[in-house]
């Protein structure tokens, strides 16, 4: 079967899956549907917005499915009449059985790491939080149990250290564009074959939810981790501390932008974790190993900025 004849049902919502449907568009694959979340209410006028895949959809007219029940029988239906011969997943939510074994040539997912590490909701950011250098996006088949299924391509990205999981995610995503593209094309030929993710030798990590007490930080861990966990969670939800500036009553802090710097100085090594060293342009925060230099940070209700500006605006 060549790639204008398998009709390709597309199941995804966010950011990520935007350049794989454009990519498998602009290339010739032919997308009989695109199945997304239903429409959110956004902003202080809570109007609904579509995501960004519907976006992208209407765009260039393919037809939209919007259930909200994946199960709903009148969803089911449309998909028989669609009549899919394989379902691609990217960024999506997880789907029942009777969706993803549908298709008669299955359904496979782009997930944006080396599986079977990092399995789970967020592995973008767990593969930033945890000091990795390197990350990955893979397409596998789908199976019940999430992130389980047979690998079927896999392709490395490297993390920089200046990436934040905002960063790494663009770059992410277009690798995994031109990925999914090989994948379809080796499914269409015959010649990609699954490989049981038990059969790799890598012990499979999870990459659970990011919720905002994620994001609140411990001062007893060393400067590198807390480092980690502010890039990690760049651009949303963001860490954060409370902490004491000063003589004023603590207040809370997101903190966007850090840097590591190493405690050399006899004196500080004495100091309680958390304390915050103040001068003309730097708010520095004494770690379990180290000292953490806060760039931009955001008090609550307001904007962020330039730690410098904010001093300022304190004198």
């Amino acid at each position: 079967m060549d790639k204008k004849n398998c009709k390709i049902l597309f199941m995804g919502t966010a950011s990520f899956a935007v350049p794989a449907l454009q990519t498998l568009v602009e290339n010739g694959y032919n997308i009989v549907a695109v199945v997304t979340m239903p429409d959110k209410p956004m902003g202080r006028g809570h109007k609904l917005q579509a995501g960004p895949v519907k976006q992208y959809a209407a765009e260039i007219g393919l037809e939209i499915l919007q259930p909200v029940n994946l199960s709903d029988e009148a969803f089911l239906d449309r998909i028989k009449t669609l009549n899919p011969d394989l379902g691609i997943v990217v960024a999506f939510r997880m789907l029942p059985r009777v969706v993803w074994s549908m298709p008669p040539m299955g359904t496979i997912n782009l997930h944006g790491s080396l599986l079977p590490r990092y399995r789970g909701a967020a592995p973008i950011n767990w593969a930033v939080i945890r000091g990795d250098r390197t990350t990955g996006v893979t397409t596998f088949r789908l199976r019940h149990e999430i992130d389980t299924g047979e690998v079927l391509l896999q392709e490395s990205v490297d993390i920089l250290p200046t990436d934040t999981t905002g960063t790494l995610h663009d770059r992410m995503m277009m690798v995994g564009a031109e990925l999914l593209c090989r994948t379809v094309d080796g499914l269409l030929d015959g010649s990609l074959q699954g490989i049981p993710q038990e059969d790799m030798g890598i012990e499979p990590t999870s990459a659970p939810k990011i919720f905002p007490e994620t994001g609140i930080v411990d001062w007893s861990q060393s400067a590198t981790d807390i480092h980690n966990l502010i890039r990690g969670l760049a651009p949303t939800p963001g860490a954060r501390s409370e902490l004491a500036i000063g003589e004023r009553e603590p207040i809370w802090l997101k903190i966007w932008e850090a840097e590591v710097i190493p405690n050399e100085k006899p004196s500080t090594t004495d100091i309680s974790a958390g304390t915050v060293l103040v001068n003309d342009k730097h708010l520095d925060v004494i770690c379990g190993t180290d000292i953490l230099r806060l760039l931009t940070i955001q008090p609550m209700g307001k904007k962020a900025m330039p730690t410098a500006a904010y001093l300022n605006g304190l004198r």
